[in-house]
Parts: C-alpha cells; sequence; structure tokens
C-alpha cells in the first residue's frame, strides 16, 4: 500500500516537474542561440570595424593675449560669451601710449621744420655758388673763394639728407606709438565663444599673457587615440561612426582625415627612452583625426567624450 502511495506521488512530480523542465530547456536555448548570435555578430564586426572610446572633440582655441604691458582699464568679455572676429574684449590704460604719440608727432613737427629749413640753407648755398662760379670765370673773387662757396653747398646738401632721413625715423616713430596706442585694445582673433577668463580690471598684464581663450565656433573635428595594434587596416578616407556621450543614442557620420606620424608618448615633455635599461613594452596610442561629414546640429564642445567606429572592410 505504502508503495503504490509513493508511485503515484512520484508519477504527480513528473506530470508537475514536466512543463517547467521543458519551459527552462526552452529558455536555455533561446538564451544560448541569443548568445551565439550576438556572439558571432559580434566576432564579424571585430573583422570589419575597429573601436576605440579614447577619443574626444577638439576645436580651435585661440589665445587672447596682450602685445603691450599695461594696467586693465576695462573688460567686455564675459564667460562663454558668443564674440565675433575682432570685437574688443579687454581695454588697457591708454595714457602712457598717449603721451608717447604726442611726443612721437611732435618730434616729427620739429623734424620737418628741421628740414625745411636745411632744404631752404641748400637752396641759398646751391645759388650762391653758381654766383661764385661765374664770379671766379671773371676773376672777380679768388680760387679760395671758390672753393669755400662749394664746400658750404656740399655741407648743405649732406645736412637736407639727413634732415629728410630724421623726418622718415620720426615718421616710423610715430606708426610705432600709433600701433601700441591701438593694441591697447585687444580684440578676439576670431569668431567663437570666450572660455578661461583669467583677467580683472586693475590687474597689470604683461606681452604673452594668456587673458582668455577663445574656442573657435568654426568647424570641430575628432582626434581618436588608437591602439597600435589597431592600425594594420586603419586607411585615411574610410567612413566612422562617431557617438558622443552628452547625446546618448545619437549618431554622426564622419571620415579618417588622417594620422599622426607619431604616438602620442612620443609627443610628451619626457618622451620614454627605451634605450635606458628600464624598458617595458606597453602598447602605444597613435592619434587620428577624424572629421564630421556635415556640420552637428547638437551644441557640441571641445573636449566631450565619443566612441568611434571606423569601418575598415
Amino acid at each position: 500500500m505504502a508503495d503504490s502511495q509513493s508511485m503515484n506521488q512520484d508519477k504527480k512530480k513528473e506530470q508537475k516537474s514536466g512543463p517547467a523542465a521543458q519551459v527552462r530547456m526552452a529558455l536555455f536555448g533561446i538564451l544560448l542561440t541569443v548568445g551565439i548570435v550576438w556572439g558571432g555578430m559580434k566576432l564579424f564586426r571585430s573583422f570589419s570595424y575597429v573601436e576605440t572610446d579614447n577619443a574626444q572633440i577638439e576645436g580651435d582655441v585661440y589665445p587672447v593675449i596682450p602685445r603691450v604691458p599695461g594696467k586693465v582699464a576695462e573688460v567686455r568679455a564675459k564667460d562663454n560669451q558668443a564674440v565675433t572676429k575682432g570685437d574688443t574684449l579687454v581695454v588697457l590704460d591708454p595714457s602712457d601710449y598717449q603721451v608717447k604719440r604726442d611726443m612721437a608727432e611732435a618730434a616729427l613737427m620739429t623734424a620737418k621744420s628741421q628740414a625745411a629749413a636745411a632744404e631752404a640753407t641748400e637752396r641759398k648755398l646751391g645759388a650762391d655758388l653758381r654766383r661764385s662760379r661765374n664770379l671766379q670765370r671773371q676773376d672777380v673773387i679768388s680760387q679760395a673763394e671758390l672753393d669755400a662757396a662749394n664746400a658750404g653747398a656740399t655741407a648743405s646738401s649732406a645736412q637736407h639728407a639727413a634732415a629728410g632721413n630724421q623726418v622718415k625715423l620720426r615718421e616710423a616713430e610715430l606708426r610705432n606709438a600709433e600701433l601700441q596706442l591701438s593694441w591697447t585694445a585687444i580684440t578676439a582673433p576670431a569668431a567663437g565663444r570666450v572660455s578661461k577668463k583669467a583677467v580683472e580690471p586693475g590687474q597689470y598684464v604683461a606681452p604673452g599673457q594668456q587673458l582668455i581663450a577663445v574656442v573657435g565656433s568654426g568647424d570641430l573635428w575628432v582626434v581618436a587615440n588608437f591602439k597600435e595594434t589597431q592600425l594594420e587596416h586603419l586607411r585615411p578616407g574610410q567612413p566612422v561612426t562617431i557617438s558622443v556621450d552628452a547625446f546618448p543614442g545619437k549618431e554622426y557620420r564622419g571620415h579618417v582625415e588622417s594620422m599622426s606620424a607619431g604616438t602620442g608618448a612620443k609627443f610628451t615633455l619626457l618622451p620614454p627612452d627605451n634605450a635606458s635599461g628600464n624598458f617595458v613594452k606597453v602598447t602605444q596610442r597613435v592619434p587620428v583625426k577624424i572629421v564630421f561629414d556635415s556640420r552637428p546640429k547638437e551644441p557640441l564642445a571641445a573636449g566631450m567624450n565619443v566612441i568611434v567606429e571606423v569601418k575598415v572592410k
């Protein structure tokens, strides 16, 4: 009797576990199929594409620097402000340069007056020389007197030429003073957006000191750092799919424009020296420039992280 009840219970368990086992087997089969298909696609894609997430958007960055020293009188630029080429961003105190300009103008006027006086003297002594020659031919004056008139005329010609050179020098000094005065208005070198502003009114600045960076509003591009083992089939002109982290789900089309002639490590401040005896082989990365096929509508910014896929086959 006990054996009969045990057999009945086993049959019920088999009936209950049968459908569940079939479902589990079906799910396992589906997952296995999906895994095989996915793995096959990934394997196939690995032969046709090379991919890297070591990539960023790049753009032209123009430094705004003073060409003359001075105290900052006014800062017209604001963070992230859109500017056009030639817009005044910073104004230096022009007082010293206005004084220099006025002094150069006065020096030029003096030089011109001296040149005019030297010219008049040259004309007079030239006329005296011509009269002296006529008188000497008539034996009215001596040869010594004629020589003195000739020497005076020659000296006046030299003085006139020197005065003319002084005028040219003063004109150059005036142009230089006016140029330096114009440099007190520091303008945007290109159209773009103000970034990295590091200047305030009252600050004293020196030539070559970066005050502002203007990120150009022109073309953007991508620099992707591929491993050297990925470069075998990489060529300029190959199509590229670009995904930007800031805009998930959005893809952009581009193409490979060029590849760097050296690895990133080669252009560092202290490049590795493999002959020093402490060589450790490290896979190097080579910068590859990728350009967009069309200008993106989204507000992409230099420095954004991207993922690129290059179709190599």
